[in-house]
């Protein structure tokens, strides 16, 4: 389960509201994503808002207590902070850890999409770096725009 694991508050990254509800995995997770904002500073995932990319973005769903429900499944049915207008922290620097799939000394790069992944920009065309990594699984996030 991907989550942040150093963040510092004031310099790191910023707050702000959803444009529209995140799409959860059957795992209850969502991300790392690239993220921009629209035109009321709400955070859209990809590079499409008038912002252009601007952070990285992890969400978890919540797990069920022992309450009468199946303890440790994941409670899909509630995404709390997941909701459009809910408040994230969208991440400009920091460390995110338990990512699969990102292999360490690599650089990597954020996607029209949202995706991550290790394709640069090309030639003359601007594009945004997400950070790299120390380990597999240990991404380095010092978010910048680049030009290939």
């Amino acid at each position: 389960m991907a989550r942040y694991d150093k963040y510092e508050p004031i310099a790191g990254g910023f707050r702000a509201p959803l444009a529209a509800d995140l799409t959860f995995d059957s795992k209850g997770q969502f991300g790392p994503k690239v993220v921009s904002l629209d035109a009321n500073g709400r955070v859209v995932v990809g590079t499409a808002g008038q912002s252009g990319a601007v952070g990285v973005v992890v969400k978890n769903v919540p797990k069920y207590p022992g309450l009468g429900n199946i303890p440790g499944q994941v409670n899909a049915a509630i995404p709390i902070g997941g909701k459009a207008g809910d408040i994230v922290d969208v991440m400009t620097s920091g460390e995110i850890v338990d990512i699969t799939g990102f292999a360490a000394g690599t650089t990597y790069y954020g996607a029209a999409d949202g995706t991550i992944n290790t394709t640069a920009p090309g030639a003359g065309v601007n594009g945004y770096r997400v950070g790299h990594t120390v380990e597999a699984g240990r991404l380095i996030v010092r978010f910048e725009r680049v030009q290939g």
